[in-house]
């Protein structure tokens, strides 16, 4: 019974200590990207073509690591992403939505608003726009005028 008990406390000890390497990995991947992405811009002010198709590659790897270490992230803390039921506007039926579509000021009201976005790893927004819930998707939702910036499907379980 002992050992169990020592197990469990250890589990417990470095569950969070996971968590914030996984965490710190994604910061240096969003550091690596913005990096790579500053040196893409810097290769078409001022390098030749190769220069540029090679800053291209470089940042779409740095792209697919931050994407690959995101999913990591997802799959290891399910719960987080394991919202409540979703319940929508009077007489809403879902629909997927794409890009540029344009919601009505119901669906992007302080309800359905993520407060907190960083939660679910999710990009700072800026200025007018706010990460909402549609369904199981989020929404990056521009809040003067309804329209869709980028959408995230299957967002939630």
């Amino acid at each position: 019974m002992r050992k169990l008990m020592i197990a469990g406390l250890m589990a417990a000890t470095l569950a969070p200590a996971m968590a914030s390497a996984q965490s710190g990995e994604l910061r240096r991947d969003r550091q690596d990207l913005r990096e790579e992405q500053r040196e893409l811009r810097d290769a078409q002010r001022y390098g030749s073509r190769r220069d540029v198709r090679e800053e291209r590659r470089d940042v779409r790897e740095a792209r697919q690591e931050l994407r690959q270490d995101w999913r990591d992230y997802r799959r290891t803390n399910r719960d987080v992403f394991r919202g409540p039921a979703y319940v929508g506007p009077r007489g809403w039926r879902y629909r997927p939505v794409a890009v540029g579509y344009q919601l009505q000021p119901s669906f992007y009201g302080p309800r359905y608003v993520i407060a907190d976005p960083y939660r679910y790893r999710l990009p700072r927004a800026t200025g007018v726009n706010r990460w909402v819930r549609y369904g199981n998707d989020v929404l990056l939702v521009n809040s003067r005028n309804g329209r869709v910036i980028t959408v995230y499907d299957r967002f939630f379980f």
